[in-house]
């Protein structure tokens, strides 16, 4: 067997089915599908049993303890010569794994990632926040799929590891939030060579609203504090500007309040100026997500919308971060207990 395909599942039976449904598809079939139920309320059992004729498929159910430990929970039973690590909600390609094989047959690596992208099928929503998550005037371009001048750390939503790698690591850490980029860390630590797979991308379901996603990207920026305490050195400046930016548009927002006050008390002329300049930068800001969204996405909707996703991707990180940064570095709270409500049990 050369690939093992591990899919941690938590409530989520519909994605699975769509997930296993272009499984079915693949070109290529030298692989086995490990699904693991952690701990769900909605099973995907029923679902798995529609393809056990079809795709070689082991189905596990398990106490709850998070994504990365059910991770290492399928690792222990696969056989395969690559683990393949995906998150439920993606669809794949007809040609995914064939381009894994042809890339890893062309140049050799241990560990290795692919990008995403958005399914013509998404809602606008969902497009949008695509959109936020890889955009160079959102993220810096950073998950965008392109190559990267640092070394290229792989994501749990679409990885692969050479299944000895995977358990001399140790597999995926207890860690709540961020345990892929940690996995990653360590195994660049370690000496093993990563690549980005560019024709290995798989459709990555975003969040449905701006709420959930607001609260994914904010556990993202407790993540971050969290992984430059166990990875010193690895906090770069492109991590920081979400919380430059959340803090710049608060402040703003300050100035113009202040404005309005003064306008109320004395001269409204006299301080028009600084009730509305402050706007400015922030209308600038949202016209250049607008038009670049909308040619991308050939979508003034979804230009529309990626407005607020724009601002939600990157305040939510921020304040994420921030909270992250005043808890572990200012009153010197260790991980699990600094968000204790947040780990799994």
């Amino acid at each position: 067997m050369k690939y093992s395909i591990i899919v941690p599942v938590y409530n989520r039976p519909d994605e699975v089915d769509e997930l296993l449904q272009s499984l079915c598809s693949q070109k290529l079939k030298d692989f086995e599908v490990i699904i693991v139920e952690d701990g769900s309320q909605k099973a995907c059992k029923d679902v798995c049993n529609k393809y056990a004729d079809i795709l070689d498929l082991h189905y596990y159910n398990k106490e709850n303890s998070g994504p990365g430990q059910s991770r290492n929970y399928g690792a222990e039973r696969a056989s395969g010569q690559w683990l393949i690590v995906l998150d439920s909600d993606v669809v794949l390609p007809a040609d995914y794994l064939s381009a894994v094989d042809a890339e890893l047959s062309a140049t050799a690596c241990d560990a290795w990632g692919g990008p995403d992208a958005a399914h013509p099928s998404f809602t606008p929503v969902q497009k949008a926040i695509s959109y936020s998550m890889t955009s160079f005037f959102t993220t810096g371009g950073i998950r965008g799929g392109k190559a990267k001048l640092d070394k290229f750390y792989p994501r749990s939503f679409n990885m692969g590891i050479r299944r000895d790698v995977y358990r001399e690591l140790g597999g995926f850490s207890k860690m709540r939030f961020g345990e892929d980029i940690d996995f990653s860390y360590r195994i660049v630590e370690a000496g093993y060579k990563t690549r980005l797979l560019p024709s290995a991308w798989v459709w990555h379901k975003r969040r449905t609203d701006f709420r959930k996603f607001f609260r994914q990207v904010y556990n993202s920026g407790i993540a971050r504090i969290n992984l430059s305490k166990r990875h010193p050195g690895t906090l770069k400046l492109v991590h920081l500007l979400p919380m430059v930016f959340t803090l710049g548009v608060i402040g703003l927002v300050l100035v113009s309040a202040v404005g309005r006050v003064l306008m109320h008390y004395d001269d409204p002329h006299r301080w028009y100026w600084l009730c509305a300049a402050p706007w400015l930068p922030i209308l600038f800001y949202s016209a250049v997500i607008f038009v670049d969204s909308s040619l991308r996405n050939r979508s003034l909707r979804v230009g529309l919308l990626s407005i607020p996703a724009a601002f939600v991707q990157l305040m939510g990180y921020g304040f994420g971060f921030l909270e992250s940064w005043w808890k572990r570095c200012v009153l010197k709270q260790d991980e699990f207990t600094a968000f204790e409500k947040n780990f799994y049990k």
